[in-house]
């Protein structure tokens, strides 16, 4: 991915991969139809998506490699009806044939002080207020405790994803990590195609690929998710396995940022979080 291609020429050859990738995962018994016969290939070919969504044969192909031709939304839709894309997907299929006006998007790297504020003031539960990338522009108290012994080596990333992708121990502390980690990069990847042209964030996916073989994998995916509440566990050395319900808090004057809520799932999780040590003050002890 080259930082000095226009968002636009990106646009094009990610619309393409996209549909590319949903349709092989549309069997035709999902679409209504026969088989066929053998396959070469998993999923629906082009010819039956086009049939099915009433388009022409050419036009879809060029669709899906990436030639600059009109679509409308009624026909984007039906194509979507197609290959069963959920909310976000579909929006995320408009975005990169550009049928839909791209909102402006900024990622402000200062908290406003009254989110400040209200961080901490949360003293029971974790929060952390992150960007759609998934960088860590502040957090409390709480939350830092839960994490402060996370990384066995240095942090390269101040960063969710990075600190699970990373991290040789990530699946050890992180029981939902097989479940959580491709969640957390199909919110990115449908929150890229509003960031094309930004070398931040075109440099940030080069260099997580380059490290981590298995963001490479699941970054071609090209899934996309919508905010979803979640369920998370953690296992802390002095407490054990902790587990939470994950509850995103949008800030309506600062797009691009939302808090990231961490309620106990269960009592146990409670009673835990308060015997929570602070490792601040043991270091001053043993100091």
């Amino acid at each position: 991915m080259s930082g000095t291609t226009s968002g636009r020429q990106r646009r094009r050859p990610d619309l393409g991969e996209f549909l590319r990738a949903r349709r092989a995962r549309i069997s035709p018994a999902e679409a209504g139809i026969e088989a066929g016969g053998r396959r070469r290939t998993p999923g629906l070919r082009r010819e039956e998506v086009a049939l099915l969504a009433g388009v022409g044969v050419t036009w879809y192909t060029w669709l899906e490699q990436g030639r600059p031709i009109n679509a409308s939304a009624q026909v984007l839709d039906a194509v979507a009806g197609v290959l069963q894309l959920s909310d976000a997907e579909r929006e995320h299929l408009y975005r990169l044939a550009e049928a839909v006006p791209m909102r402006m998007v900024h990622e402000p790297g200062v908290v406003p002080s009254e989110v400040t504020e209200m961080l901490a003031a949360i003293h029971d539960l974790p929060a952390v207020v992150v960007n759609e990338r998934w960088d860590v522009i502040a957090s409390n108290e709480m939350h830092e405790r839960l994490f402060w012994h996370w990384h066995s080596k240095p942090c390269v990333h101040k960063n969710l994803l990075w600190c699970c992708l990373t991290e040789p121990t990530a699946r050890q502390k992180f029981p939902t990590y097989e479940r959580e980690t491709p969640y957390l990069v199909a919110r990115m990847r449908a929150a890229f195609s509003n960031h094309l042209d930004d070398p931040d964030w075109i440099c940030d996916i080069e260099r997580l690929a380059a490290l981590s073989p298995e963001f490479t994998e699941l970054w071609g995916r090209h899934d996309v998710a919508e905010p979803q509440q979640r369920t998370r566990a953690f296992v802390h050395g002095a407490i054990g396995r902790v587990d939470f319900v994950t509850t995103e808090l949008h800030i309506a004057h600062q797009p691009g940022l939302h808090i990231l809520l961490y309620t106990a799932a269960d009592e146990h999780t409670r009673r835990m979080l308060a015997q929570l040590p602070d490792p601040r003050l043991e270091a001053s002890l043993t100091a």
